[in-house]
């Protein structure tokens, strides 16, 4: 950024002369773009502006009418200032002419009142200009550095923000053209604070350019968007008017977040990355305080506050695919959940969570219950999205502080219900039964201990041997004891399949026709099962 006037002023060439203010004080901010020594009084048509103007005045016009003009004409070209030394034209003061000219025009003039070598003032005054031109340049540079890599690398928009914050010091905001939030870096300042009334705010702030700075806000403004098809604005929040380097960097930002939305192919929309961001931000503490998760989510058009919030997990069911198309479905499953909930009237926080799980945060509409809020989305949701999935849903909490208790409560009823799906519309914790009681003693020593007891020698079997007969009981006890229909579905001779079943009874030296002791194994068996989180 070019030197102010106050900066030349502050040099010590220029105090060496003893400057004195006389016109325009309130101009020293003015920015100098080069020095010139001038000493005729036609010298205005020569200049272009953001020239500070030396002279001593030895051949400016006698007549005092012929001074104002020139001080008049020098402003009128947008000079910086003028610097007059006093000694050989004008002794001890300038005319009053030229000061009452200078400040109806609007120009800083210095009076010198020490002989001051002029060499040394542009000398001076050029190697600072030239010092912060360098610097800038090298600040683009790594400006370009920076967001090339991020484009390069497909960085998501928090992480873009996440930079510019970082290189501005000041927060930085993205929204949408429906001026609603789609990530928010604070730097420090209170994101509620930051965010309240937010679309009334960002609606009021229309500038005409494609990048403005809008001095009523205190706005930094640039739009997102490429190809002609603007989808948003980028906002930096200045406490004092931006700079080049401010502006450059705002602009290279929002190129980089456009070429990001082009490049994306079968990801997630900037909105489920808003909506992920923050439910994932609420499971892992990373709000320093609920307020800040409330004041984030009703940036999204999601209030929280004030109401009772249920949440929801889904998971898909069918794994025999690779992992790139599975992150495509599961991109899909969260889109059409957030299709499902806008056709029911739902207002709802919805992404991804990881590789396997989207999440849902519903706040409860008034004298709307949680089984009619599940009810309407699973219904519009299994017509849209035929993939096998399930839907499960925790507890209903009071606040945003109790949401994570929530979310832990529907992931394992996720988990569970994924391993033996039965086309429920969605899944709530007493609708497991014992397979669900398991699933949340899974951690328990006592529950492990019982499952090794009972089923430890048979998996030390089959690891040993490389069969399977862990399958067989499993087949045995899932089609209740009934030997024929069990040797069916294991696709056995009966004759096969009872020699199996005596080979289970010595390693596990019990009697598989005893009803107590196919309970314990059976228990066993799903014990089992909750201990091995990894879905087959």
């Amino acid at each position: 950024m070019l030197p102010t006037l106050a900066d030349v002023l502050a040099l010590d060439a220029v105090h060496r002369g003893g400057p004195r203010v006389v016109a325009g004080a309130d101009r020293l901010n003015t920015r100098v773009r080069w020095v010139h020594v001038g000493e005729v009084s036609d010298i205005a048509h020569l200049l272009r502006g953001g020239e500070l103007i030396l002279t001593t005045g030895v051949a400016l016009p006698e007549d005092h009418g012929k001074l104002a003009d020139y001080v008049a004409d020098l402003a009128g070209v947008g000079v910086s200032g003028l610097i007059v030394e006093l000694g050989r034209r004008f002794v001890g003061e300038l005319p009053r002419e030229v000061v009452d000219a200078a400040e109806t025009h609007g120009l800083p003039v210095v009076t010198l009142a020490r002989e001051t070598p002029f060499v040394q003032i542009t000398e001076s005054v050029h190697a600072r200009i030239i010092d912060i031109q360098l610097q800038e340049l090298r600040a683009s540079e790594h400006l370009h550095e920076v967001f090339t890599e991020l484009s390069v690398e497909g960085a998501p928009p928090a992480e873009v923000l996440r930079q510019v914050s970082r290189l501005s010091s000041r927060p930085v905001l993205l929204e949408n053209l429906a001026h609603q939030v789609l990530a928010c870096e604070s730097s420090g300042r209170d994101t509620g604070t930051l965010l309240a009334g937010w679309e009334a705010r960002s609606r009021a702030v229309a500038p005409r350019e494609r990048t403005a700075y809008d001095a009523s806000s205190g706005w930094l403004v640039t739009m997102v968007g490429a190809r002609g098809h603007d989808w948003g604005r980028l906002i930096v929040v200045c406490d004092a008017p931006p700079g080049p380097r401010d502006v450059v960097l705002a602009e290279r930002a929002a190129t980089t977040l456009a070429l990001g939305r082009l490049l994306e192919r079968h990801q997630e929309s900037l909105e489920r990355q808003a909506h992920g961001t923050i439910l994932t931000g609420i499971l892992t503490h990373a709000y320093a305080d609920p307020d800040e998760a409330a004041a984030r989510a009703r940036a999204v058009g999601v209030p929280l506050t004030g109401r009772k919030l249920i949440s929801v997990v889904l998971r898909l069911t069918d794994h025999d695919d690779t992992a790139l198309n599975l992150q495509a479905r599961l991109g899909e499953l969260a889109e059409a959940t957030a299709a499902a909930c806008r056709d029911a009237r739902l207002l709802a926080l919805v992404g991804a969570l990881d590789q396997n799980r989207v999440g849902v945060l519903l706040p409860l509409p008034p004298r709307m219950l949680a089984e009619g809020a599940l009810t309407a989305l699973a219904e519009r949701l299994r017509t849209a999205f035929t993939t096998p999935f399930v839907l499960a849903a925790g507890s209903v909490v009071e606040s945003v502080r109790d949401v994570r208790r929530s979310f832990l409560e529907a992931e394992q009823v996720a988990e569970a219900a994924a391993r033996q799906p039965d086309r429920r519309p969605f899944y709530r914790l007493p609708d497991l039964r014992l397979r669900g009681l398991l699933h949340l003693l899974r951690d328990d020593a006592r529950l492990q201990t019982f499952a090794e007891r009972e089923l430890g020698p048979l998996l030390a079997h089959d690891a040993h041997r490389g069969g399977d007969l862990t399958g067989i009981l499993k087949t045995y006890l899932e089609s209740g004891r009934n030997k024929a229909v069990a040797a069916q579905r294991a696709h056995l001779s009966r004759p096969a399949f009872y020699d199996r079943l005596r080979r289970l009874e010595r390693i596990l030296d019990t009697d598989l026709d005893d009803v107590e002791a196919c309970l314990s194994l059976h228990v066993a068996l799903l014990a089992l099962e909750s201990f091995r989180r990894e879905i087959r």
